[in-house]
Formats: C-alpha cells, sequence, structure tokens
C-alpha cells in the first residue's frame, strides 16, 4: 500500500531534513485539504506526524484528534509523535485510530511496550525503527525525535517485541528522510530476509516511481511517502497505480 505522510508542526504541514528541527520546510497547504485530495484520488490509509509531540511529548497536539474525528469513516489513519502513555493510547483509539506508532517509549520502556502489545494486540501497534546507518553498516535507533542516537541495533529490538505480537515494523533511514536520495533498499532487503513474516513500512528518500518498483520488488508491504506527493515529483494516483501494476 501507497500510504501519504503529513508531518505538521503548530497546525501547519512541514517536512524536515534528516528529522533536523533546525532545518524544515513550511508548505503552505492547508492539512484537511491535502488530506481532500489524497482521499480523491484514492487513498485509503493516512500516516500522520506530530513533530510538536516528537520534540516534548507536552506539547502533544489536540488538533491531531479533531483531525481524525473529522474524516472518521471516510479514511483511516496511523499516528505517531510523543506518544508516551496509556492515555494517549485511549485518547488516540476512542476515537477510531486504526494503529498507533510507538518510538522512543518502546525504547526507553521496553517493558510498557510489551504490555501494549498484550493488552490492545499487535494490529494496534507500529514500531517506529529510525535508524542510523553507522559507517560500519550497523542499524543503530535514533530515539527523542532523532536528537539521540543509541547503541541498540535494529535487529535486535525487533527480535525482542516479536514474542509480544510484535506485527508491523516502519523503518526510517534517517539520513535518507527529506531528501530525495532514493530509499536505502539494502536496509530493507535485508530487514524482509531477517523477518519474514514483519509487515514492513518503509520510509525516507522516496524520489520517483522508480523507487517504488525496486522496494517493492523486495517485498516491502507499504511505503510511507511525504514529501515527494508534497511537492509533486509524482500523484499518489500514479504511486497507486505503479505499486498496483508491478
Amino acid at each position: 500500500m501507497i500510504i501519504p505522510s503529513l508531518d505538521f508542526i503548530n497546525g501547519k504541514i512541514v517536512r524536515l531534513y534528516q528529522g533536523n528541527y533546525s532545518n524544515k520546510m513550511l508548505y503552505n497547504i492547508d492539512i484537511f485539504k491535502q488530506i481532500d485530495q489524497y482521499i480523491s484520488e484514492g487513498s485509503k490509509h493516512i500516516h500522520l506526524v506530530d513533530l510538536d509531540g516528537c520534540n516534548n511529548p507536552k506539547d502533544r497536539q489536540k488538533n491531531i484528534l479533531k483531525i481524525i474525528s473529522y474524516y472518521h469513516g471516510k479514511v483511516t489513519f496511523q499516528v505517531g509523535g510523543g506518544i508516551r502513555s496509556i492515555n494517549d493510547i485511549e485518547d488516540l483509539l476512542s476515537i477510531g485510530v486504526l494503529k498507533i506508532v510507538i518510538g522512543t517509549i518502546a525504547i526507553d520502556q521496553p517493558n510498557m511496550f510489551k504490555k501494549w502489545l498484550c493488552k490492545y494486540g499487535g494490529d494496534r501497534f507500529i514500531l517506529a525503527a529510525d535508524t542510523y546507518v553507522t559507517d560500519n553498516n550497523e542499524n543503530k535507533l535514533a530515539i527523542h525525535g532523532w536528537k539521540t542516537i543509541t547503541d541498540i541495533n535494529l535487529e535486535s529490538i525487533i527480535h525482542k517485541f516479536i514474542p509480544y505480537g510484535l506485527k508491523n515494523v516502519l523503518c526510517t533511514d534517517i539520513s535518507r528522510d527529506g531528501t530525495f536520495l532514493g530509499p536505502n533498499i539494502v536496509l530493507y532487503k535485508d530487514l524482509k530476509k531477517i523477518f519474514p513474516k514483519i509487515i514492513l513500512q518503509s520510509s525516507g528518500g522516496i524520489n520517483s516511481l522508480s523507487d517504488l518498483y525496486l522496494l517493492k520488488k523486495h517485498n516491502v508491504e507499504h511505503v510511507i511517502i511525504g514529501r515527494a506527493l508534497l511537492e509533486k515529483k509524482f500523484t499518489f494516483s500514479e504511486a497507486q497505480q505503479c505499486w498496483q501494476k508491478e
């Protein structure tokens, strides 16, 4: 599936360059109009990221709840950004969020994430595996809005949560995010070899329809696309047609 992504700060659509809050591009686009456009082109599912929440969980926007409530029944959402407590999860599930994206809390408090997986089921969560690829080609996880690079290995954290029902992983090579440099095909190819049953979402670097072809060729199930759609590298319809053909 092709999944359009909308990141926002203070209610405005933005894109960060490699996760850097000081290097962001603001789009003069109404978020409701943009979602309407994606729906009109056939989108069934949208990825929303609350970057204020990523940067500071206390600033988690309630606007995101308004957006999702407005589109109830028209499109489904997966939501991430600053989700740190069971109250956050209950708020999102109560208004119909299909999947909740969990990143930092899964790394900082893995036992809590295990409890959530057991309580609500693996279908409800996506592990956000934001990855920094080292010079030695080691995949280290980034947390706290990508400001902190940990010593935790990507593969080890997926192994840790699979026994508790983890099914979905959103993997972003942060060096590619917002860059148009193309996705890290090797990263996703290797992940699918190690975890063939994990439902993998790729994110970061998409620049052309040929990128989508390569991702599908290597068995990636879903592709998150933000900047390429906003800057009209191609339309959602074109991306979806390409995906369905391959």
